[in-house]
């Protein structure tokens, strides 16, 4: 394939004609962290520090200073970063983790544990992070790692490591731009979490009475379930008989557990219908009754369509509509996870049984408060859901400009 004037083929792809390609170990120094075990961190102290762990689960491509959790008053245990540089997760029984990458862009010391290496170098910290978090590079560094059960990087592994490298400006260009969807996620993650607990803090008083909507009135009917609903099983319905162009919708239990919140409105799975099979009725309430861990189970999910089949694993609570809103049942079984784990039985696999929902006890305000209430709580979840979606676009958005920027398919200079 030609490559376009401006650009050159090299060891690490086409790149741009002024870029250089450079063994790590030319353009920096590398170093190994140092303690910070269990016993050595704590929740606050005269240092901040950076176990290796929190590598895995803290920190972006640029280090956020604000999140690191943990701090050291001794500085003879461990490795004391006082410029900028790159760290590396060193090992991990994970694949992803291993050779994850997080720059520190602050002259501030910071303690560095065991099992990070620490890259030093007067170019752009901040880029060469970002570069290493491409699939590119990331895959070319898994494919040096050690190990069988855990995968382990030495700063030896990188002595050969070749990177491209735009001129300095240009890098601290493309990590500014890269910088900036970080802050945009941020935002996105920081306004989530808010609004997350928000709608925890109203599921809390609406669905307890605490506070009450506009315009009602009256007290609430202490029940137990079995006095308002009666108790179905799904049938059949394994995973086989899933195809994307199937004739009927249908749930199976297993998507209870990760695909539908309180209010089913829409069908992601089709089967092609049998005649022996189970459908529901709109208005129904379902659980799944069978998972390896009990708080799966306390997960309930109205369904708003008649005709959906559904699979064996799943308990139908229905109700009389004139008497119970279902989605405003799902939100109460939610919120009411404690109660349901104490009728869960079993101990490797863990069940639930009608009979024991049976006995679920909740208040049951008239049925226009309970839609009412449901209403809102669904509102809170319709905003919640685009803005996990707009997080989900800005971070596609993310990857697709490191791919044009770090192989410099796109100039910002």
């Amino acid at each position: 394939m030609a490559v376009k004037p401006g650009y050159k083929q090299t060891e690490v792809g086409v790149i741009p004609e002024e870029w250089e390609v450079k063994p790590l170990q030319e353009v920096g120094k590398f170093a190994k962290g140092k303690g910070l075990l269990k016993e050595d961190i704590k929740t606050s102290g005269r240092i901040p520090a950076i176990p290796y762990t929190a590598l895995y689960t803290d920190f972006s491509e640029l280090l956020n200073y604000d999140h690191i959790k943990w701090f050291v008053d001794d500085e003879a245990q461990t490795y004391i970063a006082n410029e900028p540089c790159v760290l590396i997760a060193s090992s991990s029984n994970m694949a992803a983790n291993t050779g994850k990458a997080s720059a520190l862009t602050r002259a501030t010391p910071v303690a560095i544990g065991r099992e990070v290496i620490i890259f030093k170098t007067a170019f752009d910290c901040g880029y060469i992070s970002f570069l290493l978090s491409t699939a590119q590079y990331r895959q070319t560094t898994l494919s040096l790692a050690r190990g069988t059960t855990i995968k382990h990087l030495y700063p030896a592994t990188f002595q050969s490591y070749k990177i491209a490298l735009p001129p300095l400006p240009e890098q601290r260009a493309i990590t500014k731009a890269l910088s900036e969807v970080d802050a945009l996620l941020g935002a996105l993650d920081r306004l989530i979490a808010k609004k997350r607990d928000l709608k925890q803090a109203s599921m809390q008083q609406l669905l307890s009475g605490e506070i009450r909507l506009p315009g009602f009135h009256g007290e609430w009917e202490s029940k137990q379930l079995g006095e308002v609903a009666t108790f179905l099983k799904g049938k059949g319905l394994p995973k086989s008989e899933l195809v994307q162009d199937g004739t009927a919708p249908c749930i199976h239990y297993g998507e209870l557990f990760t695909q539908y919140p309180e209010t089913i409105g829409e069908i992601f799975s089709r089967t092609n219908g049998w005649q022996d099979c189970f459908l529901s009725v709109a208005n129904d309430v379902l659980m799944p009754t069978s998972d390896v861990t009990p708080r799966g189970l306390a997960k309930a999910s109205c369904v708003t369509i008649d005709g959906v089949i559904l699979g064996g694993d799943i308990l139908v609570i229905r109700s009389d509509k004139l008497r119970v809103f279902g989605s405003f049942l799902s939100y109460v079984i939610r919120r009411e996870e404690g109660q349901v784990l104490r009728l869960v039985t079993g101990s490797t696999v863990y069940h639930l049984y009608g009979s024991d929902m049976k006995r679920f006890i909740f208040s049951l305000p008239p049925l226009s408060e309970q839609t009412a209430i449901a209403a809102v709580l669904s509102d809170m979840d319709a905003e919640l859901a685009a803005l996990e979606q707009r997080l989900t676009k800005t971070r596609a958005l993310k990857q697709g400009m490191m791919q044009e920027l770090l192989t410099g398919r796109t100039r910002l200079l």
